[in-house]
């Protein structure tokens, strides 16, 4: 807003307004329950890099806005993945074409600020998640002379130490195999092409799990690779390497907040499959798995209860909202959101606020997650964002609960 003021009343009507911006700063900054980080994969002529949009969520009405600076350039070609760092004052943006993780430093203003640039072990990263002392990298391919976009073979994950300052160290090394990696491969099939999709570490950080399929199979067969991470890192395949049955095509992955569960998504069966996490790490199904999701399922989430889950149907543009019961999902109904939703995340301030990242629609689309599981549209939802996104990641504003 533009005021025009005269000359005698000026000086004091500035002082007057300033106190009003400073008090509607303040209001703001109270209200900001979390910062969202949304990455974009689409080029411009001007930015051969991705973009990160950054948004502010109100903590009364879920109403998300960018702030000042954003978009941010993502460090590198073509951002598929992220993470928030344990302490939540880092950011790790996986650049897909540059085989890179660029670690960004969160202001307190939700802005970021690049410091700590390091490459995967293998070619083209496309999943990252994290313990409380590692970071796990999920690549297509394992790294040059094993393989290459020409000659595919198996993908593979990589294992980074995170530091004090959230910078990434030297990736962890494989003894066994005298490498910096761990290939997914089938020890009764080792020529086979398999392709990771989707990482995750289970509550206590003991075990990380690994969703991938076999492109050689026709139709393809799915996976679920675990590992067993020591205290330095070092990940041990469970079952001597025999990884466990998950469908056609597991696309995403979430374990519950209580490390009991976890849950898998089947694109090409449209299915979320269920396990229960034994105390050795292994899974064994759960009585009636899979459950029903609509088309291509591509993202999961479980709510920090652990009484929900939220699944994207890629090709409905809709999310499927569960309750679950001792690994039992149970339909609750289906809300649209924006064009082809490929990632979600729910606030880690409140627990209240749920946001996915639509690939088609440019946009992200908000919603208020009730007491009963199912979903009402936040303010003015959904919200523009740059083209192609890819993922979705979030922190609390100023690490304060509210």
């Amino acid at each position: 807003m533009r005021m025009k003021f005269n000359k005698s009343g000026q000086l004091l009507l500035v002082a007057g307004a300033s106190l009003v911006a400073s008090a509607m700063l303040s209001a703001c900054a109270t209200l900001t329950v979390d910062f969202v980080y949304v990455t974009s994969a689409l080029a411009s002529a001007q930015n051969s890099s991705g973009v990160i949009d950054v948004f502010e969520v109100n903590s009364e009405s879920g109403f998300m806005r960018q702030i000042p600076s954003s978009p941010f350039p993502s460090g590198g070609r073509n951002p598929v993945a992220e993470v928030v760092a344990p302490d939540s004052a880092s950011l790790y943006v996986v650049n897909k074409d540059d085989n890179s993780i660029v670690q960004f430093i969160i202001g307190n203003d939700g802005k970021l600020y690049p410091n700590n640039t390091v490459n995967t072990p293998g070619i083209f990263p496309l999943a990252v998640t994290r313990s409380s002392s590692f970071l796990f990298v999920a690549d297509l391919y394992q790294p040059l002379p094993i393989c290459s976009s020409a000659s595919p073979c198996a993908g593979s994950i990589g294992v980074f130490p995170i530091n004090s300052d959230d910078s990434l160290g030297t990736p962890v090394g494989n003894a066994v195999d005298n490498t910096n990696f761990w290939p997914l491969t089938l020890p009764s099939k080792p020529s086979d092409i398999i392709a990771p999709t989707a990482v995750a570490t289970d509550a206590t950080g003991n075990f990380l799990y690994v969703t991938a399929y076999d492109t050689t199979a026709s139709p393809s067969v799915g996976y679920i690779f675990g590992f067993t991470i020591g205290s330095d890192g070092t990940l041990t395949p469970m079952n001597g390497g025999i990884p466990f049955a998950a469908g056609q095509h597991p696309s995403a992955l979430a374990v519950d907040t209580s490390g009991s569960f976890l849950y898998a998504t089947d694109y090409d069966n449209r299915a979320v499959l269920s396990y229960a996490i034994g105390n050795s790490g292994q899974l064994t199904a759960v009585s009636g798995s899979p459950f029903a999701t609509g088309a291509g399922p591509q993202a999961i989430a479980v709510d920090a209860t652990g009484k929900f889950a939220y699944v994207a149907n890629s090709q409905d543009s809709n999310i499927t909202a569960y309750s679950l019961s001792s690994g039992t999902l149970t339909s609750l109904g289906t809300f649209a959101t924006g064009l082809r939703p490929v990632a979600i995340g729910i606030d880690p301030s409140m627990n209240q606020y749920l946001y996915t990242a639509n690939f088609l629609g440019s946009n992200v689309s908000g919603f208020q997650i009730q007491a009963d599981g199912t979903l009402f549209n936040s303010q003015n939802s959904p919200y523009t964002a740059n083209p192609q996104i890819t993922a979705v990641a979030a922190i609390t504003h100023n690490g304060q609960k509210h």
